[in-house]
């Protein structure tokens, strides 16, 4: 008895320590013609997130600090672009701006939210996701969109980070 009890008391620790086997995250995106926006909630794995933006650092960077905010935003801003899609060959994509609006813990993960305003009215948005895409080789980044009723969902990974997003 003794011997299981060290025995677990001895691997606890080790699955807490495990790290996840699969490289994901998950990106809701909203057309919000009433308030002429798209909001955003990107959510990443903690160890993840942190590992990215303690990338070329001296240090391992903790969410749990304050000062990693700004980090986490350009990061988004990085990694995360927004456009108007064509819509003749006389008028290019048109850029979004992304305003940061702050982030989230939510388990073992984090939620980052953004927003970009809409000059005009929208039924589809252009979006270039690397999110994680140079730390992971496996990385799938999952979006859902949605415009009112209208639903449409794309998988971003390597080879494939950039759509055309038209909920229907």
């Amino acid at each position: 008895m003794r011997r299981r009890l060290a025995f677990l008391l001895l691997l606890v620790p080790l699955l807490a320590l495990a790290r996840h086997t699969y490289h994901s995250s998950i990106l809701e995106l909203r057309i919000n013609p009433q308030q002429q926006q798209v909001e955003l909630a990107l959510k990443v794995f903690t160890d993840d997130l942190e590992n990215a933006l303690s990338r070329g650092r001296p240090q391992h960077l903790s969410l749990q600090d304050p000062r990693v905010v700004p980090l986490a935003e350009a990061y988004l801003r990085e990694h995360l672009e927004l456009a108007l899609p064509f819509t003749s060959a006389r008028q290019p994509r048109l850029p979004l701006t992304l305003r940061f609006v702050g982030m989230q813990q939510e388990k073992d993960a984090y939620w980052l939210y953004a927003k970009a305003a809409l000059p005009r009215a929208a039924t589809a948005i252009w979006l270039r996701n690397t999110v994680l895409l140079d730390l992971f080789s496996d990385q799938m980044n999952i979006v859902n969109a949605e415009s009112g009723p209208a639903k449409t969902s794309e998988l971003y990974r390597a080879g494939h980070e950039q759509a055309v997003l038209t909920p229907k």
